[in-house]
């Protein structure tokens, strides 16, 4: 895979986009204010020792103390005896008030408690997690085939060393030597880099932080071969070509800095693309389109000839159809990175060959995304299933939140609908109470449609109740919001 990568640094926001011919195939947005503190690495000291609670309190800057169990501290690095033990020593005998002690987080700091803290350092990299204090190759447990699990452990156990091992993750399933080797090095890289800053002493700052979006594309984009990458801050600039230079220097000399007028991401229309990638429908270039509907179980596509007639017969035309869908399918679940159950729902197809081409049409284009994805075949209903791998929050939910108007339904109440309900809430509030007259306030568009179009159902109300009925405008209510006030 080749392309191109667009770094857009904005205030508390980086956005990447990576191109590929000339075509949007992934964003990636990270917000200073939703960054946590896991994975972090810091040298705490140890300001108050709990026996009771097996627990110790580390100062590690935040201002709120850390909470440190006993059960989270490697054992094995303090205590020559009974190592192997599986009881849980005394904190008293692993640390004391005073101590500084290395310490990563694994939990966030939520209300009134402190970040919840472990002595168990790793350090993760795409296809490879870094263990200092250990020395074998562990390979991960959803690498379920053996071929697979060995291949792997025979390449990744040569570079583990005495004082350090690695584990394998799901993600490195089918990757190459040079892939894997490109993670050891910067890992090892990395983890020399912490050494030496651990052995200062500074406590103010974490000793290694987890990488913020511009340094983690490039973290994971090593190995693959990438034209140009383009960032349109100097700053960022200076500090990603400082980066490459000490962790990836197979990446410094395609890092460019953009200085032009014209916004990065209209270089290649990326912001519209953006845009399109948030709508239900989208539209293909013969004239069909599909439909991409996003829930809590699974993402379900639709596919449909909609304006495209095709040139032979309606078999000819449902397949070609069905041919293009692929393709804009997994460029969608890439670009929105929907994970998870996806159900695709292909315009039914009565010959076979045409099905499994199709199948397999899907398949060599989903082959181009990095994340793993699994694809079985046509179901008794026509139906394709598949997976992919959820590895971070969907574009969607990044950038959108609930509609204050249909609260997650995708759909408003129809101007008449509404119109009826306030003619029901007159009638309720009528035998309810006893008032002289009704003040109605609605939006406009149902302001409108009650003085004009359900104009006779209205009088016929003022009959019925025998009281006045005025209806006022109130811009600032959506189409749903209303109220009846009794004068």
């Amino acid at each position: 895979m080749s392309g191109e990568l667009l770094i857009n640094v904005t205030p508390s926001e980086t956005r990447v986009a990576l191109i590929e011919n000339g075509s949007l195939q992934e964003v990636h947005v990270e917000r200073e204010a939703r960054r946590g503190l896991v994975g972090n690495i810091y040298l705490g000291k140890i300001i108050r020792v709990l026996p009771g609670m097996q627990a110790a309190f580390v100062d590690i800057n935040l201002g709120k103390a850390a909470f440190l169990h006993a059960s989270d501290i490697n054992s094995k690095l303090i205590l020559k005896e009974d190592s192997n033990s599986e009881q849980v020593p005394d904190i008293r005998n692993l640390v004391h008030e005073g101590q500084y002690i290395v310490v990563q987080v694994v939990k966030d700091p939520m209300g009134t408690k402190g970040a919840r803290l472990t002595t168990d350092i790793t350090v993760a990299a795409r296809f490879l997690v870094l263990m200092p204090n250990a020395s074998h190759a562990g390979i991960s447990q959803r690498i379920e085939d053996p071929k697979e699990r060995n291949r792997l452990k025979s390449i990744v156990t040569p570079y583990c060393g005495e004082d350090h091992g690695f584990i394998v993750r799901t993600a490195a399933e089918g990757a190459g030597i040079e892939e894997l080797q490109h993670d050891a090095e910067f890992l090892r890289r990395v983890w020399a880099k912490v050494t030496e800053r651990k052995e200062r002493k500074q406590t103010k700052d974490p000793i290694y932080q987890d990488l913020s979006l511009a340094f983690r594309v490039l973290r994971d984009f090593v190995g693959v071969s990438l034209e140009r990458i383009r960032i349109d801050s100097k700053l960022t600039y200076e500090q990603l070509v400082e980066f490459t230079s000490e962790f990836v220097p197979n990446l410094a000399p395609v890092l460019e800095c953009y200085p032009g007028e014209r916004p990065i991401f209209d270089l290649f229309d990326v912001e519209s693309e953006i845009q399109r990638s948030l709508h239900r429908r989208i539209e293909l270039k013969s004239g069909g389109y599909l439909i991409i509907d996003q829930t809590e179980a699974m993402t379900t596509i639709d596919i449909n000839t909609g304006a495209f007639v095709g040139h032979r017969n309606l078999e000819e035309t449902i397949f070609n159809t069905n041919i293009e869908a692929t393709q804009a399918i997994a460029r969608q679940l890439r670009l929105r990175n929907l994970g998870g159950i996806i159900i695709v729902d292909f315009i039914d197809m009565n010959d076979k060959e045409h099905q499994r081409r199709v199948l397999h049409s899907l398949d060599v284009a989903m082959a181009k995304d990095n994340v793993k994805y699994s694809l079985s075949g046509f179901s008794a209903l026509g139906l394709v299933e598949m997976t992919r791998k959820r590895t971070r929050e969907s574009l969607e939910h990044i950038l959108c939140g609930e509609c204050e108007v249909c609260h997650g339904r995708g759909y408003v109440k129809t101007v008449e609908t509404v119109c009826f309900e306030i003619l029901r809430e007159i009638v309720r509030v009528n035998r309810a109470y006893d008032a002289d007259k009704f003040i109605v306030y609605a939006s406009s568009s149902v302001s409108e449609s009650l003085i004009n179009d359900e104009y006779h159902n209205l009088a016929e109300l003022e009959v019925f109740i025998g009281k006045q009925i005025k209806v006022q405008t109130e811009n600032m209510y959506n189409q749903e919001q209303f109220d009846v006030v009794m004068m």
